[in-house]
């Protein structure tokens, strides 16, 4: 799809699994000014979609994002009751998907944000939130109408086999890894689509809150900016969960503040072996290629 000198991404499959129903973006209305957020998963979605809500609505402590910024692809609840509840949204929308690029209907005028993590973090983050889940999770990714392939289990206790797993079998129990990377990688210099770095977000929150503010045309109350800080906080967010966690956490035991967890990176060093560390890093240069895999590994600027 041409515009200009643009070549915009075009839609050319359908992804579906325990989670996924990529149909539901088909038949989605777009508005000019929506605001997207990707992300593979457990890579500061939930973060930025705080960030957002928290500029759109100038640091109001009371916005809750879990229900103001849906995740689209999401097959639960299905297609027939979630377009009618994204198009009654009357603020400017920020939604969310795990999908490639390849997977979604792509607008021109619509805003994107996408964060990146190691792939390693993203494993520990996920093992937290898959390992914590309950029987209100498993029974809604499970045994709602609708779901295509095979069920999601519960995880091994043993988070290296995990991560061994999810690496030979890309992105296993969940949904492939690298193409989602690469299929984002492949859009930054798109003039709607900024990435962003989790390990940025980390070291210099408030620079990169600016610049996502920046590249989603809001403008920043300065009197205000505190405020945005301390609600895009991880405290924050961990003591406010019933806000800004999907179902105020209560499909995860422990609740929000199991889902929030800590943001902490590098856990995986002490379990991993040095093998497995090199396996992973040959994997992400073949798969990403070098300036890919190290924006991915370590993040600054694209």
């Amino acid at each position: 799809m041409s515009k200009g000198n643009v070549t915009w991404p075009r839609k050319t499959r359908e992804l579906h699994n325990h989670h996924f129903d990529s149909t539901i973006w088909n038949d989605f209305k777009f508005r000019d000014d929506d605001i997207i957020i990707g992300t593979y998963g457990k890579s500061g979605t939930t973060w930025s979609q705080q960030i957002v809500g928290q500029l759109l609505f100038n640091g109001d402590p009371d916005i809750a994002v879990s229900e103001m910024s849906p995740w689209v692809d999401l097959r639960v609840p299905p297609k027939a009751e979630k377009l009618p509840m994204l198009e009654a949204l009357t603020h400017r929308r920020f939604l969310k998907t795990h999908l490639p690029v390849d997977a979604l209907v792509f607008s021109p005028t619509a805003r994107y944000v996408y964060i990146g993590r190691d792939g390693r973090d993203v494993v520990w983050s996920l093992y937290n939130h898959h390992a914590n889940a309950n029987a209100l999770w498993y029974a809604a990714m499970n045994d709602t109408p609708g779901r295509v392939g095979p069920a999601i289990d519960p995880p091994t206790d043993d988070i290296r086999q995990y991560f061994l797993d999810w690496l030979d079998k890309d992105g296993f129990p969940f949904w492939p890894f690298w193409e989602n990377i690469r299929s984002w990688w492949e859009i930054r210099d798109l003039p709607n689509v900024l990435l962003v770095h989790f390990n940025d977000l980390k070291s210099d929150m408030p620079g990169q809150i600016r610049q996502i503010a920046a590249h989603l045309q809001i403008p920043i109350d300065e009197s205000r900016w505190p405020a945005i800080l301390e609600h895009c906080s991880f405290d924050y967010m961990r003591n406010n969960g019933e806000k800004t966690v999907p179902l105020g956490g209560a499909i995860f035991e422990g609740g929000a503040k199991t889902f929030i967890n800590k943001g902490t990176n590098g856990r995986w060093r002490d379990v991993l072996t040095a093998q497995d560390t090199q396996r992973y890093e040959d994997m992400a240069r073949h798969e990403l290629g070098e300036e890919c895999a190290q924006w991915l590994k370590s993040g600054g600027g694209v």
